[in-house]
């Protein structure tokens, strides 16, 4: 019946019998008697048949657009493999170190399995992203949303939006009460160190993120400025975390870069997930068929990130 649905498609494409043969490299007469085949399988009449040519029936056109989109779907899967297996090029990325380190990297081997003609250049040197420098095909910037219009014409999209959730090691999570709610009012969080990540986007203030967390949370913001608990700032989030991991305090960790810490059981968190209100953004300057594998590369694997609402992300 497959093959047969195939020539209906073709002939109701075509709206001829003749151009359907044409185009098939067969007979008129094998168009004719795959299609009255077909029609006898299915129990009705695909098309009207008269001196002038053919019509499609009531029913023959219901079907037509079924067949018709199915078949076009096919070859947009088959076109897009060959794509990959055929893709080749360089790209060159710039994105932050702790993106970089904690979500990308541990990724790429799937990537140069599927794609193993395309090189990516990785350059992840400053804390902060120049969005704006076209020297770059690809550029992965943390920031918030909506997220700031870059200067040029280049094309942004959000690759994953982000929660914030605060992460310590077990030991120092055992250092208090997280349970008892009077305890978790602002009483506790004058006894417990926190460790900010200082750059979090551009123009941002050394606390910001955890100002936010406080203030989403109907939370008095601590005078951060003058406690002395809550000194330690560090200009990348992977830095704050590894503090976090060493026990120095409670960082306030990026979803998506904890994946591996959770897993190892590094840290911990007594807390549920926040949304950050920020994300990391795809800000496209070229474009070539390598860099569109690596962006529907980059959106599977986002798709296959999660973040559970237990307080642990996945």
């Amino acid at each position: 019946m497959l093959a047969g649905l195939a020539t209906f498609e073709t002939a109701a494409r075509f709206g001829s019998f003749t151009q359907a043969a044409e185009h098939l490299h067969i007979t008129t007469g094998a168009i004719s008697q795959q299609i009255s085949h077909l029609e006898q399988e299915l129990s009705f009449v695909l098309f009207e048949r008269h001196s002038r040519g053919i019509h499609l029936t009531d029913e023959g056109n219901q079907l037509y657009r079924v067949v018709n989109q199915s078949l076009a779907d096919i070859r947009d899967v088959i076109n897009q493999i060959q794509k990959a297996h055929h893709a080749d090029g360089e790209i060159h990325l710039k994105l932050t170190p702790s993106f970089a380190f904690k979500w990308l990297v541990p990724r790429l081997h799937d990537f140069y399995t599927q794609y193993p003609d395309i090189k990516i250049h990785t350059f992840a040197e400053g804390a902060l992203v120049d969005h704006n420098d076209t020297n770059f095909d690809l550029a992965i910037d943390y920031g918030q949303t909506p997220y700031i219009q870059t200067r040029n014409k280049s094309q942004i999209s959000l690759l994953m939006a982000e929660k914030l959730l605060p992460v310590m090691s077990p030991d120092y999570m055992k250092k208090f009460d997280w349970n008892n709610p009077q305890d978790t009012s602002q009483n506790i969080w004058e006894k417990v160190r926190l460790l900010h990540d200082a750059m979090p986007w551009r123009h941002a203030a050394k606390d910001d993120e955890w100002c936010f967390w406080f203030k989403e949370n109907g939370l008095t913001p601590l005078n951060l400025n003058t406690s002395r608990q809550h000194g330690h700032y560090f200009n990348r989030t992977d830095m704050a975390m590894a503090a976090a991991a060493a026990g120095l305090g409670v960082a306030l960790a990026r979803c998506a870069l904890v994946e591996e810490d959770f897993s190892k059981g590094n840290l911990v968190s007594p807390f549920e997930p926040l949304d950050a209100k920020a994300g990391y953004y795809l800000i496209q300057h070229h474009h070539s068929p390598a860099i569109e594998c690596f962006k529907a590369w980059l959106r599977q694997q986002v798709n296959r990130y999660g973040c559970s609402g237990s307080g642990t992300c996945l």
